[in-house]
């Protein structure tokens, strides 16, 4: 895929890897429809990305409600005439235990926001990417390929992700639509920090060593745009995300125990008696 003066609908832009990914797509030639909650933050990713010289509008979008994920699309097309890839990034997370949680609503935030947000905006915007024969992104996570404990409630919203999407390619064979789904492990981000707890309040502080395992956005966005280009079906990074599948196949209760203990070693670290 080439991205020269390709329109690509972005969500979730404000920040982090989808902020990364608009300037490097903008760098590229691309036309960039920009989504977030966070109008201020938006616009300054927008005014980063025509520095960069790409063209981008920001569309201020809560993805939770159909109606602003479908003015959206028609902004896209509005501005640029046409759709050539949406890229589903928004999302957030909670970290908690489920047996700690006391606000169960923030499960239904969670799933509104990473995977109806999802649905809602590639409805609005299928029957533009089957006139272009473009590229649907899905950026999900490595916690949609397996449990991982005190995420309950946003592995379960990855795990759906990556069932909508995997269903919709097979959906759409034949049509030129190309499906990619990104599997991204930790990355130097504040996803952890805006995190929820179980009382559905942000955590404030990431509960794990942001400097250890984790990837940097910038190669995490490199990653993505190589998949991007290539159009391929999937992308799992880090050797230990490849491997997950396989080892699940052969001995899916040694990924529950690696889990089990990696949790279990973070939290003794985290102990205030540690």
């Amino acid at each position: 895929m080439n991205f020269q003066n390709k329109t690509i609908i972005l969500t979730g832009a404000s920040a982090g890897i989808g902020k990364n990914l608009a300037i490097v797509l903008a760098q590229k030639g691309a036309n960039l429809v920009l989504a977030a909650r966070n109008s201020t933050a938006l616009e300054e990713t927008v005014a980063l990305c025509i520095a960069q010289g790409g063209q981008a509008i920001a569309v201020p979008t809560d993805v939770t409600y159909p109606e602003a994920c479908q003015k959206l699309i028609e902004s896209a097309i509005a501005r640029f005439g046409q759709i050539d890839c949406l890229i589903n990034n928004a999302g957030i997370s909670m970290i908690c235990r489920f047996e700690e949680v006391t606000d169960l609503t923030t499960f239904d935030q969670i799933m509104r926001v990473n995977y109806l947000g999802a649905v809602y905006c590639t409805h609005s915007a299928l029957p533009h990417l089957k006139h272009s024969q473009g590229l649907l992104v899905a950026i999900s996570s490595l916690c949609g390929k397996t449990g991982v404990p005190t995420r309950t409630g946003y592995v379960a919203s990855k795990h759906a992700m990556q069932g909508f999407f995997d269903t919709l390619r097979i959906e759409l064979q034949g049509s030129g639509v190309d499906v990619l789904v990104v599997s991204p492990g930790f990355v130097a981000t504040d996803i952890r920090e805006r995190a929820f707890d179980g009382k559905g309040q942000l955590l404030g502080q990431s509960p794990r060593d942001e400097e250890q395992g984790t990837m940097s956005v910038e190669e995490c966005v490199r990653q993505i745009v190589g998949a991007m280009e290539k159009r391929k079906r999937e992308h799992l990074m880090t050797l230990k995300g490849k491997a997950i599948p396989w080892v699940k196949l052969i001995a899916p209760g040694l990924v529950d125990r690696i889990a089990a203990y990696a949790a279990r070693v973070k939290a003794e670290k985290n102990s205030p008696l540690a």
